[in-house]
């Protein structure tokens, strides 16, 4: 399957300012984005950033009208899904099949060929947690999940360790490489 098609999801936290940096590098490489984020999400970065830079509306609620069902017209429309940055609730709801918001219930409705890149980024006591790395192993052991562990260096906190998002440019290699595939 050609990819064209990229859904950005978006969770809380401060590394998703980077997610405007990798929007605008799919964009120079033509492809298709559109934007979902988690309720939480929208404190860090205003939808009306990445609804400027993908071209396209950010999906921020599922349903916004009575008939409305968007979580399936959205996974019908990716050819990818990139996660970035993926907070530690949002991994433990997709490992959980939990459908309590708009991006958790698109990624549970994605035809099986599609691919989803996820890039956690969390405190580094968050991302060592046990739970945490129980459940990213439980997602790597699913042939349709690509892990983009967190770098080391400076947190939000302040102090160094393991917990960052990797840079967008990372991100673009993977999905060209699996868009060559």
């Amino acid at each position: 399957m050609k990819i064209t098609n990229i859904l950005i999801g978006i969770c809380a936290g401060i590394s998703s300012y980077k997610t405007c940096t990798l929007i605008r590098l799919l964009k120079k490489n033509n492809f298709s984005v559109r934007v979902v984020m988690t309720p939480n999400a929208v404190k860090f970065v205003s939808p009306l950033v990445f609804s400027t830079l993908s071209e396209n509306p950010v999906y921020l609620e599922m349903f916004e009208e009575r008939s409305d069902t968007k979580h399936i017209s959205l996974a019908e429309w990716a050819h990818l899904v990139v996660v970035a940055p993926l907070s530690a609730n949002t991994l433990s709801k997709i490992v959980c099949g939990i459908c309590d918001n708009l991006l958790t219930t698109v990624i549970c409705a994605l035809p099986s060929r599609v691919k989803v890149i996820l890039a956690p980024a969390m405190n580094e006591n968050m991302w060592k947690n046990p739970t945490i790395q129980k459940n990213i192993e439980q997602l790597r052991k699913i042939n349709r999940f690509i892990i983009l562990n967190p770098t080391r260096g400076k947190l939000a906190s302040g102090k160094y360790g393991v917990g960052r998002m990797v840079e967008p440019e990372f991100i673009l290699k993977e999905i060209v490489k699996l868009a060559k595939k």
